[in-house]
């Protein structure tokens, strides 16, 4: 119940609190099952036909009535377009309906299907939705229902593959954790497969189909969620497979955002963990509602024209523009750990370091690509609870004099040496401040044992003092390491309890079934071999270019005289709503009210500040100099 509260929250302070809910209309509509299901109708006005944004919610659509997406909220009637809501089958309105034989994708089919026969539905219908919502979306549009116009799946990961239930053959606690706590009740057979076997090959290849995907779809994920990979192979192999047209129309939207589900991030807010991206707030809505009145109102706005890609450049606060992702310019740059812990482009003298590993007491998870509502998400500071602790490597770049900008995955390749039969190998890449944060970017863990495989035949045990080769995989990223700062990756041996605690024993991983137990414990100790006969390095996928397509302006902006000592003026397409001014470590400065287009920065101190000028469309950062 707790997580339905969280999520009940969440809703709440996407569209706000009300002191009084929407009335939707409550339907029936029937099924090919033979049934009917219970849907919420929401309609800008009883007398005129919509294109629809359909909704499909396992956590009750009751929650709706708090406001609808989008930024429309409780303002309906300004709305160009109705909503419909359902409950799955067997959840809240439809609880009683449960039948474990009918496939959700064949009750979206008949619902799209039943829409498009309402007087008020113009025939034209897409859905919207994060996460679970957002899976439904896929299977929806794999039955191919002849009026699904288009879809805006957000932050998930519709494939069932063994490495988003095995970090590197470690299992994912928390997330299994929470995903028993939403009622999907999947870990007692996620554990009984600890391997890869019949069951992984069969579960993806049938939730991996993007050839039978014939709509247009905008794909929106988070630097900082734990379908970052999830979302971008999915746009991958439906630009690649879908039936054309729709491989040719696909757009990918990766914004610097947590997963959201509990705490104060979500998809679209500007809080992210303990940093702040201005730029970044309403950007999900303001890009889904261009997507859709183009698909669905056949509004000439100019998306048919837009790269495929549209991704923020964290550290720049950029939103930048390309036709691929991976972009192509990038240039793969090893940096080297050294005998001095630093990071390098060249290598060092031989060395060898230690990091130890009490399984009774793990390194801790502090933020990160988490869902738990007992876990923090986004980049939260290693300082205080991971890095001042004595399990653990640090190896920092010097102080850089120029911007570091990365773009892809990185690459971890360590040569590592156990006392024990088994052990973990967990890192944690951070972008460290001039102020001594240590802020999270991304982490990854590697099982010693099935580091060749996650086979039962793969499984190779280790022996003491022997040095293995070992890969970490961690996911995508695009962030710029700014001049001043230095890249750090943290390397323990648990992240805890994000990944199931290795007891470092060779035994059994999951004794009784059990996601996470100490059973027959043993303290190891590691090592890091670092040198020209072992080179563990990092491999960053570097762009050197000026290859990157112009900053995106969501609409036309002017700003004069800018740098300025009191007046500056903005002249914009788009009515201005709030004018905030932030100084460069985020702190609010100024805000006026709507319809102003001017600000006043006599009292300022000389210098560079943040001006977010906010409209319906979205809004724009531009940076301003008072003299």
């Amino acid at each position: 119940m707790k997580y339905l509260v969280l999520i009940i929250s969440l809703l709440t302070l996407c569209f706000g609190a009300q002191s009084q809910l929407l009335t939707p209309q409550t339907m029936m509509y029937p099924t090919s099952n033979g049934d009917s299901l219970e849907v919420d109708v929401y309609l800008p006005n009883n007398t005129g036909t919509f294109p629809v944004i359909l909704i499909q919610t396992p956590y009750g659509k009751f929650s709706f009535r708090n406001g609808m997406p989008l930024g429309i909220k409780r303002n309906l009637s300004s709305s160009n377009y109705a909503f419909v809501i359902l409950d799955w089958r067997g959840r809240f309105a439809n609880l009683s309906k449960f039948d474990a034989s009918v496939d959700k994708g064949d009750d979206g089919y008949d619902l799209v299907e039943w829409i498009a026969t309402q007087s008020w539905c113009t025939g034209k219908i897409g859905t919207w939705g994060p996460s679970a919502l957002g899976n439904v979306q896929f299977e929806t549009a794999k039955k191919q229902p002849p009026h699904l116009t288009c879809a805006v799946p957000q932050v998930c990961s519709p494939q069932f593959f063994y490495k988003d239930y095995y970090a590197g053959g470690s299992a994912r606690v928390a997330y299994l954790e929470q995903l028993d706590g939403l009622g999907f009740g999947v870990s007692s057979t996620v554990i009984a497969h600890p391997y890869y076997d019949f069951l992984w090959s069969s579960a993806e290849a049938s939730t991996v189909y993007p050839d039978s995907i014939k709509v247009p779809m905008l794909l929106t994920g988070g630097w900082y969620d734990h379908n970052t990979d999830g979302m971008l192979f999915q746009f991958d192999t439906c630009t690649k497979n879908s039936i054309l047209p729709a491989g040719t129309k696909h757009h990918l939207l990766m914004g610097p955002w947590v997963h959201g589900g509990s705490g104060a991030a979500y998809v679209g807010s500007a809080i992210q963990g303990q940093l702040t991206y201005n730029n970044a707030a309403g950007i999900s809505d303001s890009v889904a509602l261009e997507f859709f009145d183009y698909h669905l109102r056949s509004i000439n706005n100019g998306w048919d024209s837009k790269p495929a890609v549209m991704y923020y450049q964290m550290g720049d606060d950029q939103w930048l523009e390309d036709s691929q992702w991976p972009v192509s310019y990038v240039t793969p740059t090893n940096y080297y750990l050294q005998n001095d812990f630093s990071l390098k482009t060249t290598t060092s003298v031989t060395g060898a370091w230690t990091f130890s590993f009490n399984p009774t007491s793990p390194s801790p998870t502090v933020g990160g690509a988490t869902l738990n509502a007992n876990l923090d998400q986004g980049p939260y500071d290693q300082v205080p609870l991971v890095e001042s602790r004595f399990d653990l490597l640090t190896f920092d770049t010097p102080i850089l004099t120029k911007d570091l900008k990365i773009k892809g995955k990185i690459e971890a390749n360590f040569y590592v040496s156990s006392d024990k039969k088994d052990t973990d190998v967990a890192i944690r890449i951070t972008d460290v401040y001039p102020d001594g944060r240590s802020m999270l970017l991304l982490d990854g863990i590697q099982r010693m044992r099935v580091r060749n495989g996650y086979r039962v035949a793969d499984t190779s045990f280790l022996d003491s003092g022997v040095v293995y080769p070992v890969s970490v995989d961690l996911p995508s990223t695009a962030i710029t390491i700014k001049a001043g700062h230095q890249l750090r990756v943290i390397i323990t041996a648990s992240n805890y309890p994000m990944y199931n605690r290795n007891m470092n024993n060779g035994g059994e991983m999951y004794p009784g079934g059990n996601l996470d137990s100490v059973h027959n414990p043993e303290f190891v100790i590691n090592k890091i071999h670092v040198g020209t006969t072992h080179p563990s390095h990092l491999v960053l996928p570097v762009d050197n270019t000026n290859t990157s397509i112009a900053e995106i302006d969501l609409f036309k902006v002017e700003i004069f005289p800018n740098p300025s000592n009191k007046l500056i003026n903005i002249q914009s397409d788009e009515v201005i709503k709030l004018l905030t001014v932030f100084d460069l470590s985020g702190k609010k400065l100024l805000q006026t009210s709507e319809n102003t287009n001017q600000i006043d920065v006599t009292n300022f101190k000389s210098g560079v500040y943040l001006l977010v000028i906010e409209t319906k469309k979205g809004t724009v950062t531009k940076k301003i100099i008072k003299n």
